[in-house]
């Protein structure tokens, strides 16, 4: 090892004073304690928002990229659930996004908006230093402290090989409680929960599930609470995504058809729930349904319900 160049530390301190970050070290008073346990405790953390949020009782909600419908509905239930018996505040606006990358780099740029609000009212949080771009090899790293701020990790969808796995292996290493969302067997996105619930993972209906397994749960010194969240989309894990992140935007407008089958899966949803989902008008996704159900991708069923043709 070799010590830091001079100029690289003041280059570096002078970005992190430019976007308003703040260095917290091991040892020092606002470090999280939660990470004090875990076998490799990263030394440094630029956090970009409150720094108190760090050692609030957190639980981590991790899940595939490409989520459905329904994974989208039991996250943001999960969160409500969960913030209704510990705390005033939302849960969606007390997140702790951990970046694969720099505070201070949004990838991909959709999620600038979806960060300025995080920081705002909750925090960015990265081991890497300032101004570096997100890699792959960055991300099995980040999720050991996605986990280890965490009392829980939810897992609301993942396959079989995923991100949101070596979170949940990550999660057992550290000694936290993994639970998961049981899915439809036919459903990719849900092998990985089932595979962990037949492993012995919490099986997880809703928040009443996790706060039962967790049982009491301390107060926080303040009128917050804290989710951890494997960042804001920043990253090029395809099966890691934030569950604070809406899903419709104008980089998906493009690709109706895509959007709709990412939505979609065994377990058949409404038609207007997905209507909803997706955030368009009707008679621009009504088209794109009919040609879809015309190739056989998806099929319609009694009721008014959608699902994937398996």
């Amino acid at each position: 090892y070799t010590p830091c160049p001079h100029g690289v530390a003041a280059a570096e301190i002078a970005a992190a004073r430019k976007v308003g970050a703040r260095l917290v070290c091991f040892g020092d008073g606002a470090y999280p304690i939660a990470l004090m346990d875990i076998p490799d405790p990263p030394p440094l953390l630029w956090a970009l928002g409150d720094i108190e949020l760090l050692n609030r009782p957190a639980i981590a909600l991790v899940g595939a990229r490409n989520a459905s419908s329904l994974g989208q509905r039991m996250a943001k239930s999960l969160a409500r659930g969960i913030d209704a018996v510990v705390h005033d505040s939302a849960l969606m606006t007390r997140t702790i996004s951990v970046m694969g990358g720099g505070v201070d780099v949004i990838y991909p740029a959709e999620n600038v908006g979806l960060a300025a609000k995080i920081a705002k009212t909750g925090l960015l949080l990265s081991e890497q230093p300032m101004g570096l771009v997100p890699q792959a090899s960055h991300f099995p790293r980040r999720n050991r402290i996605v986990s280890g701020l965490a009392r829980a990790v939810v897992v609301v969808e993942a396959a079989a090989k995923s991100g949101s796995l070596i979170t949940a292996r990550l999660a057992l290493d550290q000694g936290r409680e993994v639970m998961a969302v049981p899915g439809h067997p036919f459903d990719a996105r849900a092998s990985g929960c089932n595979m962990l619930i037949r492993d012995g993972a919490v099986l997880v209906r809703g928040a009443d599930d996790v706060l039962a397994a967790l049982g009491e749960i301390p107060a926080p010194r303040a009128k917050a609470v804290a989710t951890t969240s494997e960042a804001t989309k920043d990253n090029t894990d395809p099966e890691v995504r934030d569950t604070t992140k809406a899903q419709s935007g104008p980089a998906e407008n493009t690709d109706i058809g895509g959007r709709i089958l990412s939505l979609l899966g065994a377990s058949p949803i409404a038609e207007d729930q997905l209507l909803r989902d997706i955030g368009l008008s009707v008679q621009t996704v009504a088209g794109e349904i009919l040609t879809l159900e015309l190739d056989g991708r998806i099929e319609r069923r009694a009721g008014g319900l959608l699902a994937l043709r398996g």
